[in-house]
């Protein structure tokens, strides 16, 4: 028992690691420094435009080599070995942002899409993992730990960071420029440093295959391929993934582009970084409490409500004027954003079979990421045809609407 419970931890740090590239990268200072650095003199629609495609590229990637990976990992049982492999990719591409030069857009953009395929190919194999490490009845629990340690660890590397930037002296640099390319640096360390207790203690049921990488690749689509003709009977699967490939779309895309957004309604940097903050140490807890939510009302309601808080900070964003209201709405995602994500994931483990669980969550992060293209694309798309970003924000209520209604129908999904 006690060394399930070390396997548990250690699953969980896990989140608190790499959460530190989805909240200082993703959500915080990339766009930020993106906009304000990188692009220096690019036009505030374009900007947003290139910001989507490269989060489409790295979400197409994943869509590409997720399910194949997936399959390989499965049939060679190098789930972890596959995690690592990524994980180490995407540090070593996030820590190169640090010698990104003023008006080096594109080299940014490139470094940021490879920096994205490594977390969200590790993603993977990680998400997959929740099946070796603990039992069905404790998937929503554990999930709901390790998103809300990944709330809680992101959230302290990200107040460090931003205090650097408003003090660089304090901490011997030049100037908040420099604070903002050592946080790229800081973000790869506390990765790689997190990373390791699931490195260590994490154990896949079974052996690996001592296999050519040809043969794993072979016995992976074959089963790859068994599955796709498998899934017509698994039918809650099918539609679980439909209602999670259209929700989550809305869930990512106000993660990767609310900072955006709130610069290109002319609220100052400061304001947009503390409501991150907000975000961060909130969502510790809440993750946690909707993973005990989930014993009461089951996981397809949690996410139910979750979605149905969304709809409405989607339409309060759209006519958000103030800087107080921009800290309300980052309140208000902070005690549902954790919920909705964790719930997601233990839900689907769920319904899937073990025995296949990285290929499967291969399916389930390939849908995530592939909504996310369309997400992105979408919001700076209407937002240049129309020329307001409010009406870019306002099509994600009808990926919110549709997801939760095909969820309500799910079989058994709670």
């Amino acid at each position: 028992m006690r060394a399930k419970r070390k396997q548990v931890l250690a699953w969980a740090f896990y989140d608190w690691a790499n959460s530190a590239f989805a909240v200082v990268v993703l959500a915080g200072f990339f766009p930020i420094f993106f906009r304000e650095y990188w692009a220096a003199g690019e036009g505030t629609r374009q900007i947003t435009f290139y910001l989507g495609i490269a989060n489409s590229i790295a979400s197409l990637a994943i869509v590409l080599l997720a399910p194949v990976l997936g399959a390989i990992a499965d049939q060679g049982g190098i789930r972890k070995r596959l995690l690592i492999a990524f994980s180490l990719f995407g540090m070593a591409m996030t820590a190169a942002l640090f010698w990104i030069g003023q008006g080096d857009w594109g080299y940014a953009v490139a470094l940021f899409v490879l920096a994205n395929v490594g977390w969200m190919g590790a993603n993977t194999f990680y998400d997959a993992l929740l099946i070796d490490i603990t039992t069905p009845d404790d998937y929503d629990r554990v999930s709901a730990l390790g998103y809300g340690l990944g709330y809680l660890g992101g959230g302290l590397l990200f107040a460090l960071c931003v205090a650097m930037t408003l003090a660089p002296h304090r901490f011997r640099l030049d100037d908040a420029s420099q604070a903002v390319s050592l946080s790229f640096l800081l973000v790869a360390l506390w990765w790689l440093v997190f990373s390791l207790p699931l490195w260590r203690h994490v154990h896949e049921h079974g052996q690996p295959k001592r296999l050519s990488l040809p043969e794993l690749a072979r016995r992976g689509f074959v089963q790859l391929i068994g599955t796709f003709h498998h899934i017509r009977s698994l039918r809650p699967v099918v539609i679980f993934l439909l209602a999670y490939w259209l929700y989550i779309d809305g869930v990512d895309t106000v993660i990767r582009m609310a900072v955006d957004f709130g610069k290109a309604r002319g609220l100052p940097t400061s304001s947009l970084i503390t409501a991150l903050l907000i975000t961060q140490f909130i969502g510790f807890p809440a993750a946690i409490a909707f993973g005990y939510l989930a014993r009461a009302t089951g996981a397809r309601a949690g996410i139910l409500i979750g979605l149905a808080v969304y709809m409405l900070i989607t339409v309060w964003a759209s006519r958000m004027q103030a800087v107080w209201e921009f800290y309300m709405l980052a309140m208000v995602v902070g005690l549902v954003q954790g919920g909705v994500q964790s719930l997601s994931r233990s839900c689907y483990a769920s319904l899937i079979p073990a025995d296949k669980s990285a290929e499967f969550f291969g399916f389930y992060n390939m849908l995530g990421k592939f909504s996310a293209i369309i997400g992105p694309l979408l919001v700076g798309w209407v937002g240049l045809a129309t020329g307001s970003e409010t009406w870019g924000l306002l099509s994600l209520l009808i990926l919110f609407a549709s997801g939760a209604a095909l969820l309500a129908l799910t079989p058994k999904a709670g």
